[in-house]
């Protein structure tokens, strides 16, 4: 467990000016975030291998299909006559490409998901760390609060003391000064 106080040099680089960013724990990862890599064939790649899942691509390769077979059975063209043959081939050439892309996009997606998981699991850790710190100073303020409470309490006490016993010493210091004939003789 890290010991970095908000004020220490790993902290405040992590956190910034504006307090820690919210994502700091998936930057690391970044490079995950595109399933094959980052260059032109990647992109195309994983472009392509999203299209396979998508209604655009089943309707546009059922269209295809029924046009292909449609056309040839009723005579429209004859390069791929009953059987089939060439649309097999076909289907196969697209499965032979298909297959590997998708498997390499959804064992990506799973590293990602890994990767993902334990960055969530690092900030839950952080903000657990963070709460706990927060519990000790809020602890550690409420016992100042109690000590400093105390000290005025005593100090009050204290001062009602001084105040009581000026007032007696007032009261004696009048009572020597001010004796009973000095008060009949303004009486005359």
């Amino acid at each position: 467990m890290s010991t970095d106080t908000p004020t220490s040099p790993p902290a405040a680089r992590a956190t910034g000016a504006a307090g820690p960013h919210h994502l700091r724990f998936h930057r690391p990862i970044a490079h995950l975030q595109s399933t094959f890599g980052n260059d032109w064939f990647a992109l195309k790649a994983e472009a392509f291998a999203r299209f396979f899942g998508t209604p655009v691509f089943l309707i546009a390769q059922t269209g295809i299909v029924l046009i292909w077979v449609g056309s040839n059975l009723i005579g429209l063209v004859k390069f791929d006559l009953y059987p089939f043959i060439l649309l097999n081939l076909a289907f196969s050439l697209q499965s032979a490409y298909a297959a590997p892309l998708i498997l390499l996009a959804q064992t990506r997606q799973s590293d990602r998901d890994k990767a993902h998981a334990e960055a969530d699991a690092q900030h839950r850790e952080d903000l657990a760390r963070m709460a706990e710190q927060r519990q000790i100073a809020a602890a550690e303020q409420n016992k100042a609060m109690l000590a400093l409470l105390e000290q005025n309490t005593r100090l009050t006490e204290l001062t009602q003391k001084l105040s009581e016993r000026i007032e007696t010493l007032t009261r004696d210091v009048h009572g020597r000064l001010c004796t009973p004939e000095g008060s009949a003789g303004t009486g005359n």
